[in-house]
């Protein structure tokens, strides 16, 4: 494991994601309260789906009600690994595999607003928003809004590229068929299209450990933005006591309190990366094969003793 090792962020992608709207929120260029309807006209509609009551709060919240993306066959199985690990996925069509499944929302769409659910399509169509409402790619606006500012150097947004470029080490999953012993399957190259605006971010520990801080210590949102990012609502699909806002999550600490952060995962690349509410303290650690649920709890650990660490 290379001290600074790149890996794939997964999920903890949409903290970048979330940071970029909130941007466009503060410039006036959109708000959290349009419609999906409004910026992507058609492209949430049927099945029970319609994007004229699906806001972008929604979206960066997982309230709209709109399914997770399918499971591909390259995050399925080994097979399907090799034969399809360098297939490129556009965003619309990632969406159309999500939006084939019924809604989450009342039937009729007179009922409450959508529980609290994860949907990875929600990121997907908030990077294609960012697009309409630039003109320019989601991975381009999060290198000139977050990247290049911040000097992140070994963090970068490939489109299709299947390579970790620099020292990185190695992924590896068993697709849950494993016994303990096997590590699995070398999955360590993959078009990253299939996580664009969800999870395609590549960066490593220390990378991650300075996003969080410029994002808490305000050289990324205003205090405004960052009021709305971090107003949380319960999440219990994610764990007991967690809640979440927009692109964080908030997670208990056993010394009192909590923290933000978020977990990722992207084919045999894990992290968990969090920060404490006064921006004072930041630990990212991340791990490179499946692990299992005693693997999570460690992680889950680290974190928090290093978190609390700093407030003794």
């Amino acid at each position: 494991m290379p001290a600074e090792g790149r890996f794939r962020i997964g999920s903890a992608t949409k903290t970048f994601t979330a940071t970029v709207v909130l941007q466009l929120v503060d410039e006036g260029e959109v708000s959290l309260s349009d419609t999906v309807e409004q910026w992507l006209p058609g492209v949430v509609r049927g099945g029970g789906h319609d994007g004229n009551r699906i806001t972008v709060r929604d979206l960066l919240q997982h309230t709209s009600g709109i399914p997770d993306i399918p499971k591909v066959p390259a995050m399925s199985s080994a097979e399907g690994y090799r034969a399809e690990r360098m297939r490129t996925y556009s965003p619309e069509e990632l969406v159309g595999m999500a939006l084939r499944q019924r809604s989450r929302t009342s039937p009729d769409h007179a009922g409450p607003k959508a529980a609290w659910s994860y949907s990875n399509t929600n990121y997907v169509l908030a990077a294609m928003l960012v697009r309409e409402v630039t003109g320019r790619s989601w991975q381009r606006e999060v290198t000139d809004r977050i990247i290049r500012p911040l000097r992140l150097e070994n963090t970068g947004v490939p489109a299709t590229l299947p390579l970790i470029p620099g020292p990185h080490a190695h992924a590896y999953t068993t697709f849950g068929a494993g016994n303990g012993r096997d590590p699995g399957t070398d999955v360590t190259l993959l078009d990253p299209s299939v996580a664009a605006g969800s999870g395609s971010v590549v960066s490593t520990t220390h990378d991650m450990n300075r996003f969080y801080k410029a994002l808490f210590d305000g050289r990324l949102l205003g205090a405004a933005q960052l009021d709305e990012m971090t107003a949380t609502v319960p999440a219990a699909e994610l764990g007991e006591g967690l809640k979440y806002g927009l692109g964080l999550a908030e997670i208990p600490l056993t010394c009192g309190g909590s923290y933000f952060g978020h977990r990722g995962e992207l084919l045999g690349y894990r992290i968990w990366a969090g920060i404490s509410h006064d921006g004072a303290r930041s630990v990212s650690v991340y791990v490179t094969s499946d692990g299992g649920p005693g693997t999570e709890k460690a992680m889950l650990t680290l974190v928090d003793e290093q978190l609390c660490a700093g407030r003794r």
